[in-house]
């Protein structure tokens, strides 16, 4: 069987992902907070068929003779680039500045982090709690949900650029919330997992999440109240990038198209 016929059927199937990869960017152009995805590429195995050698006298076969067997998929990398600032106004719109995550309380009890700042307000036993818009609760610097006090309205919230939660009493005084958001930035950003719902784990490639106010960090992020970031993907971009991957498609499907009518050729020869 002719090498090229798998060669050219990895290099298919390998662009294909890469398409995939382009439409979950396009799909995603108006979620808030998301981080456009690369797809990259690794050669297969060589084939070895005559190997460089030398002689004594200098002589001999400087250059090996090798022939590769196709390309795989080896990672997605997340761009963590900034996205534009879309101002709303809504006092619990959150924009993030800089290099930091949202510390949320996911599904399983499981704390993950997110970009994604369009909160909420969910009624919990008569209480307000901050949420994300699938109910997960937006966490303090004391690991605990976020609530707002009952005399307080959420368009007389204002918080801070370093996540203070404030807001204006009877006598016109700004008074703290107890607690403050939580802000955590990540050694290796590329090493999150992402696990959907604009969430994302923290693994070992990762390391620990480094909390923004109990750290001497050179750069700290800022927060900006009644902004939301909006997604990195550029249109033009991936349509660019679909282009290039479907004439990369195309070329490997006419190899092994070419591949096959040079095995129709071998079959109808005649001694």
């Amino acid at each position: 069987m002719m090498r090229s016929l798998w060669t050219a059927a990895s290099g298919m199937k390998s662009q294909q992902l890469q398409v995939d990869t382009i439409s979950n960017n396009l799909a995603n152009v108006n979620t808030i907070g998301y981080k456009k995805e690369r797809l990259e590429f690794k050669s297969l195995l060589y084939e070895t068929m005559q190997r460089a050698t030398t002689d004594e006298d200098g002589g001999g076969r400087p250059v090996n003779l090798q022939v590769g067997h196709g390309v795989r998929p080896i990672a997605t990398l997340k761009n963590f680039s900034t996205g534009n600032m879309d101002m709303t106004n809504y006092p619990l719109d959150l924009a993030i500045e800089g290099k930091g995550f949202f510390a949320i309380l996911g599904a399983n009890e499981e704390e993950c982090y997110t970009r994604d700042g369009s909160f909420k307000v969910s009624d919990i036993d008569g209480e307000l709690m901050i949420v994300t818009s699938e109910g997960y609760p937006l966490l303090g610097l004391d690991d605990e949900p976020i609530y707002i006090p009952e005399n307080v309205f959420v368009e007389d919230l204002t918080i801070t650029e370093d996540g203070i939660l404030q807001y204006m009493d009877e006598d016109g005084e700004m008074v703290e919330l107890d607690n403050q958001i939580k802000i955590v930035q990540f050694s290796n950003r590329a090493g999150l997992e992402a696990v959907g719902q604009n969430l994302f784990k923290a693994t070992l490639a990762s390391g620990e999440p480094i909390v923004e106010a109990e750290e001497d960090l050179q750069n700290t992020s800022r927060l900006i109240q009644g902004a939301l970031e909006s997604s990195n993907v550029q249109v033009v971009e991936e349509m660019v990038k679909m282009i290039i991957a479907q004439r990369a498609y195309d070329i490997n499907s006419k190899a092994i198209q070419t591949s096959d009518d040079m095995l129709a050729i071998a079959n109808q020869l005649k001694r």
